[in-house]
């Protein structure tokens, strides 16, 4: 799969409507053939992640931003179905507490960081500070931030705080997948159409996400300023088609195992005391009757 297709070149201007879209196949016309290959890949990330908490080094942290009903949860749901649960977590960011709101933005993001050798999902994240609250500046107000933080450098400032933030997770061992699931405004509407057709499907809507529809364009335009500003060498953004959702748990799936491959990733080797020990367990088991 190329994948470059799906990256952002740091510090490129993009533009989602004309550069990416949201219907991409990359060539494939088959949604079995897609399947397979997604299986395959879900078995190589399970074994990936069994290293991964052996080796106890490196933690994955995977980010997920998109629209509403673009298929966060779902691609969650099938990409990570093979992995061991004790080495992988999953959060997904509300609107903050009180008790949040009584810390700086990223707080509740570091409370949530994976431990080395866990891979950590966050269902939104602290990038919500730069899409929601920009697009809804009265949010800002409920932040209870000093008066001189509140102009409009504060969208510049917080670019840089994010970069420095992620620079100086991976130098401590935490790799960053940041991934952004484009769905067409189309499409959303035909699965928020599905939602309020179906009963099993009526807990998954809400009047207000018809609502945010209205300040679609302000959203694109938000999401674009972020990817410009916070797709970096060491935590690059991928915009991810999503208008069909088996392929974009294939490109999701593809580019993480690609990730862990690179890491070279290996068990532990033990001691020769150790294998000593072992030996003697060894002889110790075999001597039972």
């Amino acid at each position: 799969m190329n994948q470059d297709a799906f990256i952002v070149t740091p510090g490129s201007k993009i533009s989602l409507r004309k550069d990416y879209d949201p219907a991409y196949q990359d060539g494939y016309h088959e949604k079995a053939e897609a399947a397979q290959k997604l299986q395959a890949n879900i078995q190589q990330l399970a074994q990936y992640q069994d290293i991964l908490y052996a080796q106890n080094t490196y933690a994955v942290l995977i980010i997920f931003q998109a629209m509403d009903a673009a298929g966060k949860d779902s691609t969650i749901k099938h990409v990570m179905s093979g992995v061991n649960p004790q080495g992988f977590q999953v959060f997904s960011f509300k609107a903050p507490s009180d008790e949040e709101l009584d810390h700086d933005y990223l707080w509740r993001s570091s409370k949530a960081l994976p431990e080395r050798g866990r891979i950590g999902i966050f269902n939104r994240s602290y990038y919500e500070e730069l899409l929601v609250v920009r697009v809804h500046p009265e949010i800002l107000k409920k932040q209870q931030l000093p008066h001189n933080h509140k102009g409009n450098q504060i969208w510049k400032q917080r670019f840089e705080e994010i970069n420095n933030f992620e620079k100086y997770l991976v130098n401590n061992g935490v790799i960053i997948l940041k991934f952004f699931l484009n769905v067409s405004k189309s499409e959303q509407k035909r699965r928020f159409l599905e939602r309020i057709k179906y009963p099993e499907k009526n807990w998954k809507f809400s009047v207000n996400d018809v609502r945010e529809r209205a300040f679609w364009d302000d959203y694109m335009q938000a999401y674009e300023e972020v990817f410009q500003h916070t797709s970096t060498d060491w935590a690059p953004w991928y915009i991810v088609p999503a208008d069909r959702k088996w392929f974009t748990r294939l490109v999701v799936a593809d580019i993480i195992c690609t990730k862990l491959k690179q890491l070279n990733l290996k068990y532990p080797t033990v001691s020769e005391e150790h294998q000593q020990e072992l030996l003697k367990a060894k002889y110790i088991l075999e001597q039972e009757t």
